[in-house]
């Protein structure tokens, strides 16, 4: 946001006030909530708007089974008075679990489809993309196998399409798997006979009538297409649209790698502090370092997240260099929260609920957009105030600053 007093500068507006409540904590506050209307300027979705609002949290002297504790309660009596339900403890799956099982790291558990790896299934067979594919992995969707030509060809469509991602589709129709009598139908059956499809279906565990669905490709990148297409079939065939299903998943790596930028980036951001075992690998391995974080997870919905902090200087410089920072920068751009640590920072830990999304789960809408007074439509765009729309000239000299977009180019205001 351009300041007009300080011509030249700008605010910039973060998803949430970290290192500010992070300050709070190392000055004894202890204790600290925010109820946050928060903006973020990116891709919208049925759970994202511009605005939004975060019931924001903090507190010192915390491990990670201290802040699960608390919001599991908190959002277990939310269920009680306003549902009537009485959700089960919260299972605590491990990011990675998550992953290999469900392609997502906020899995719905109300249904199954399991993603089920097959690259020791599907190699050596002649099939090019199989054998190049670092993971080869497969998911079954029950009662399908007896789509048409026409539905099969536009479940290929939305596979490669980008909603999923998908290299491809290869897929199995289950008729028949009585002993003797063993009937599968593929598009690959030219590389792999009925022997080789018979075990992808014991893998998957399918039934006659079902359609086993894979991809292949890089392992992250694969199960992420999965893990989306899952997401889908598990609406389209109605099973997501009861009851109420929650956990914990844990254990996220601390870092990522930019393949454009070659570089380590956080995977939620830089003061998230490592699990204590992985504090050695930070030298040696960095990508193989889990992070103390946690996101709630409510029928495939993520409603909450944090993380324990760092709450001391050197750590936090090392993640810092890690990350790309020179000594210089970080201390330019965070520099009073490292002289903050000098003062002894207690060990601290959050979390932010996503106030939105936890009433349109309770509320059973499938869009935030239900639960915010005036919200933007899918372009962004606030129809009744025209927003966002252009400045005059004279309010752009006001503050200081001229846009490069040519009016022929420029989105109509209305």
């Amino acid at each position: 946001v351009p300041s007009r007093m300080n011509p030249g500068q700008f605010y910039a507006l973060p998803q949430s006030p970290q290192t500010f409540k992070q300050i709070l904590m190392v000055a004894g506050m202890d204790r600290y909530f925010q109820i946050v209307k928060c903006f973020r300027d990116e891709e919208l979705r049925a759970d994202r708007q511009p605005e939004f609002t975060q019931v924001d949290c903090e507190l010192s002297f915390v491990t990670q089974d201290d802040v699960l504790r608390v919001f599991e309660g908190l959002a277990r009596d939310l269920f009680r008075q306003t549902k009537g339900v009485d959700l089960p403890p919260f299972p605590r799956m491990p990011w990675s679990q998550a992953m290999d099982e469900y392609g997502i790291d906020k899995p719905d558990l109300r249904f199954g489809m399991k993603l089920r790896e097959i690259t020791h299934l599907a190699k050596g067979k002649d099939f090019k993309v199989f054998d190049e594919a670092e993971y080869v992995g497969a998911i079954c969707c029950p009662g399908v196998g007896n789509w048409s030509t026409k539905q099969v060809k536009n479940l290929e469509k939305t596979c490669t399409g980008e909603q999923v991602g998908a290299p491809g589709l290869v897929w199995v129709k289950v008729k028949s798997l009585k002993e003797g009598a063993v009937d599968l139908d593929s598009s690959a059956k030219k590389f792999f006979g009925a022997e080789d499809l018979k075990k992808w279906a014991d893998a998957c565990e399918a039934a006659e009538g079902d359609l086993i669905c894979v991809f292949w490709g890089p392992k992250l990148k694969a199960q992420t297409a999965l893990g989306k297409f899952r997401h889908l079939m598990g609406t389209d065939l109605g099973l997501r649209d009861k009851g109420f299903s929650a956990l914990w998943v844990v254990d996220f790596p601390l870092l990522e790698w930019d393949e454009d930028d070659e570089r380590y980036v956080a995977m939620h951001h830089p003061f998230t502090s490592c699990k204590p075992e992985d504090t050695p690998l930070m030298d040696t391995d960095p990508g193989k370092v889990r992070a103390n974080a946690y996101d709630m997870v409510i029928n495939g919905v993520e409603v909450g997240g944090g993380s324990i902090r760092i709450h001391d200087r050197a750590m936090q410089s090392k993640l810092f260099s890690l990350l790309g920072f020179t000594e210089e920068e970080a201390k330019a751009q965070f520099g009073f929260l490292l002289s903050a640590f000098e003062y002894g920072a207690p060990p601290h830990g959050g979390l932010a609920f996503g106030l939105d999304r936890m009433c349109t789960i309770i509320g059973g809408g499938t869009s935030i957009r239900d639960y915010i007074a005036f919200p933007k439509n899918n372009q962004g765009r606030d129809v009744m105030i025209n927003a966002p729309s252009s400045l005059t000239p004279s309010q752009l000299a006001e503050l200081s600053i001229n846009t490069t977009v040519k009016a022929a180019d420029a989105l109509p205001s209305s």
